[in-house]
């Protein structure tokens, strides 16, 4: 045998087909909330000069001709048929709601400051996961929950006389959003077509905000309607890749990614508005946020871990 036939050693990955999938995963979670960021800054742009229908009618018949766009690809043709109808169209309604609420939180607040309301989304699915899917609504999600609303309070430093109409749309936004999303999982418990979750709730926003166009209606320059085109494929790429991550990794480890959406928008709001947060506003998110994941670890941390707290919260029952 000379050398020749010798072939040298092919080089052996280090990382493991579990450890690529996970960072797979995350590296798709973080373009997400960039994507998704970047498609909310549009909506507070879009928001000082035109009404959500005018927006909302364009960018859902958009996005809902592009997923049957996209059920036309060889890899995909589920079609767009749901064997939940009723469930369809409770998230499809809420989907509306959400967007017309959140399209006026973006308008009349700091842009960061909606991100409050945005992180106190998984706890209040937490919350409604009991009731909709018959899941056991831990004590655990109560105490996140009550942290949250403290976070939530910190937006207002001079007391309920600076509650806006802002923080009342961000809050209603926050409440159907969640229903929305508690509802995709309840349908996606019987159908895999993830599309069709995209297209139904989208085609709701277009009918429904299309019918109050002959009254708001402002005519748009390219330009507008380039940002608003820009803005359906951003929305449209990023729920997308949302699906894809969640079905490489668990929903535990998904949420706490979704945490770099603060990050994104205090960029943007800075050098795209001029807005820089508030103490309180840190203050309120850094409270959110370790509710969620104070949440998430009571939800996956073994029995072993959480005995110390258990017998904590037993001596004080006493």
């Amino acid at each position: 045998m000379s050398i020749s036939d010798i072939s040298p050693a092919e080089p052996q990955s280090v990382l493991s087909p579990a450890v690529k999938v996970a960072l797979t995963g995350a590296a798709l979670v973080v373009v997400y909330t960039a994507l998704i960021s970047s498609a909310d800054g549009i909506t507070k742009m879009i928001a000082g000069g035109y009404s959500a229908p005018q927006m909302f009618a364009i960018s859902g018949i958009l996005v809902a001709g592009l997923s049957m766009l996209a059920d036309r690809h060889p890899a995909q043709r589920l079609g767009l048929k749901t064997s939940r109808p009723v469930a369809m169209a409770l998230r499809s309604a809420a989907t509306v709601l959400a967007g017309f609420c959140f399209f006026n939180a973006f308008r009349l607040l700091p842009f960061a400051d909606v991100f409050v309301f945005v992180g106190i989304m998984p706890i209040l699915a937490g919350l409604m996961s009991g009731p909709i899917l018959g899941e056991p609504v831990r004590r655990a999600a109560w105490v996140a929950l009550g942290a949250g609303a403290v976070g939530v309070l910190c937006l207002f430093p001079e007391g309920v006389r600076s509650l806006t109409l802002g923080h009342l749309y961000a809050g209603a936004a926050a409440v159907a959003g969640t229903f929305s999303m508690v509802l995709a999982r309840y349908i996606g418990k019987s159908e895999s077509n993830a599309l069709a979750q995209v297209f139904y709730p989208n085609l709701t926003m277009g009918l429904v905000m299309a019918l109050a166009l002959p009254f708001v209606w402002k005519p748009m320059p390219i330009s507008d309607l380039g940002w608003i085109c820009a803005y359906t494929g951003l929305l449209f790429v990023a729920r997308w890749l949302l699906v894809i991550a969640l079905r490489l990794l668990a929903a535990y480890a998904v949420t706490p990614l979704l945490n770099l959406q603060f990050v994104w928008m205090v960029a943007i709001g800075w050098v795209f508005f001029g807005e820089i947060p508030a103490a309180g506003t840190y203050l309120g998110v850094a409270i959110v946020i370790g509710s969620g994941l104070y949440l998430i670890w009571d939800q996956t941390a073994p029995a072993t871990a959480r005995a110390p707290w258990a017998m904590l919260r037993q001596a004080i029952r006493r």
